[in-house]
């Protein structure tokens, strides 16, 4: 990777509440499990130098509030984009579009999405990278997981399909276990 290689953060949004039948789809807010894994991938991803420069996030009520809890802990991040267009993309080709359409090289990059989606495009971006965190990107993309995809290319227009090295892939899960360990 060159010194001017682009960073993207690919953070599903955490968990949602389904305890009100009368919401839409779009207006469904977190539940407490999602409140609780949000900011601590938030806390994770600050504390291993993955501060977004430029965020997009979905217009949807529960990638908004996700958004919310883990903002506190990018003190550099320069800009927020809502686009709808993300909540309604209906493949990995319409978010790699926009992920291209972004200007000169603000990196890191976080897109806040949505399952199924999230999970194809970060599939489809992977070229070689670390196996195990492949599998286990491949199996499931739970809720507040993120991926972290490094691109030797210096502008967003120029990243493509299997050009993406996987360089991490966050579950809160995973944090939880190492917290109750450490409490041990």
């Amino acid at each position: 990777m060159n010194d001017r290689a682009l960073t993207l953060i690919l953070l599903r949004h955490a968990k949602s509440s389904w305890s009100d039948a009368a919401l839409s789809d779009h207006d469904r807010p977190l539940n407490a499990r999602g409140r609780r894994a949000a900011p601590a991938v938030a806390a994770y991803l600050a504390q291993h130098g993955h501060t977004p420069a430029l965020i997009l996030c979905s217009t949807a009520r529960r990638t908004r509030e996700t958004l919310g809890l883990a903002i506190g802990f990018f003190r550099d991040t320069a800009a927020i984009q809502f686009d709808r267009a993300i909540y309604h993309a209906g493949g990995a080709e319409a978010l790699l579009s926009r992920i291209q359409a972004v200007e000169g090289a603000r990196s890191p990059l976080m897109l806040i999405g949505h399952n199924p989606v999230i999970q194809e495009l970060a599939q489809r971006l992977c070229g070689q990278d670390k196996a195990q965190a492949r599998q286990r990107l491949s199996a499931k993309y739970p809720t507040a997981a993120a991926a972290i995809l490094k691109f030797d290319q210096a502008r967003w227009r120029d990243i493509d399909f299997k050009k993406g090295v996987l360089i991490d892939f966050v579950l809160p899960r995973d944090l939880e276990l190492e917290v109750q360990a450490a409490e041990r």
